[in-house]
């Protein structure tokens, strides 16, 4: 096999497009930080970008050795481009140790990044901090934890966790070498809404989870409480970054984020119609992801709008 066509098979097996999950968070904590201090420490800040890529690129690499491994991604039948996995194993494309082999190396080199970041800073608060995000991102599927088969939420709100606050806090101590409640109010919007992206993605595989007791919330609920579940989180990713903006814990600019309601109901159309259908499904599928990535940027636009004004 070419070279060149090697890349394309392990850019789709690490499902790069979703690298967005982490430079959204990372980049929302770095301009959190330069909006306080108008000071940005780019060698510092290139490393986390690195590091974080590394890892969610482990994360994606191991949860789908470990959903092969469960037959999860196998008893799919009507795998999506945002879910069913890569399917690189399953069209053997890649041998599955090799999956295996390169997720560990993947993890290894954003430790070493987390490491070498931790060591030009105060304290041990970061390597904390990759710790419970390395943690979060294996375990979701790799045994014997599994956080993503064991139902109530856990795995929706461990993804949340690891691509929201984790993420924003840590990049956001790599240029300011402390932490904040108010940073951690400002996560909580794209905490949710990666959540969302993971939540909605689980529609199309309501049939094969639920082969293998992965326990999802659309499992767990039934596709029409989960559907109204998630419609309810959505909207309420708006109150509450409007609430915190009126109480003066998010900053005014960020109201640029209410040009993306027109997105949000676009969503709410397509997946009250098509929840109980896969193919109809994607327009909303992908309008999530694209709505994660925007009102992040609205949020990142708003922090350095913020930090030019005063």
């Amino acid at each position: 096999m070419a070279i060149k066509e090697k890349l394309k098979l392990w850019i789709k097996a690490v499902r790069a497009p979703f690298f967005t999950a982490t430079i959204i968070p990372i980049l929302l904590g770095t301009a959190i930080a330069w909006s306080e201090t108008n000071v940005m420490h780019w060698g510092l800040f290139i490393l986390t970008l690195l590091g974080g890529v590394l890892i969610h690129a482990g994360v994606n690499l191991i949860n789908d050795y470990y959903d092969h491994r469960s037959r999860n991604d196998w008893v799919n039948e009507t795998p999506t481009p945002f879910s069913g996995g890569s399917r690189v194993i399953q069209n053997q494309s890649i041998k599955p140790a090799h999956i295996l082999y390169t997720a560990l190396i993947c993890f290894g080199l954003g430790a070493i990044i987390g490491l070498l970041l931790n060591f030009m800073l105060d304290g041990t608060t970061l390597i904390v901090i990759g710790v419970i995000g390395i943690l979060l991102g294996f375990f979701y599927t790799a045994t014997p934890v599994k956080i993503g088969y064991r139902g109530y939420g856990l795995g929706e709100l461990s993804v949340g966790l690891g691509f929201g606050p984790l993420m924003v806090l840590g990049s956001y101590y790599v240029q300011s070498a402390e932490l904040s409640w108010y940073v951690f109010w400002a996560s909580i919007p794209v905490m949710i809404l990666i959540a969302l992206v993971v939540y909605i993605n689980e529609f199309p595989d309501y049939k094969a989870d639920k082969s293998v007791n992965k326990r999802t919330l659309p499992v767990m609920l039934g596709k029409k409480k989960a559907a109204y579940l998630f419609y309810g989180l959505l909207v309420f990713t708006y109150v509450y970054t409007v609430f915190f903006i009126a109480i003066g814990i998010i900053p005014l600019f960020v109201l640029l984020i209410l040009g993306t309601v027109p997105l949000a109901d676009k969503i709410i159309k397509v997946t009250m119609v098509n929840k109980d259908k896969i193919y109809e499904l994607l327009p909303a599928n992908a309008t999530t992801i694209l709505l994660h990535l925007l009102f992040g940027a609205c949020m990142i636009i708003g922090y350095i709008i913020n930090g030019f004004a005063s």
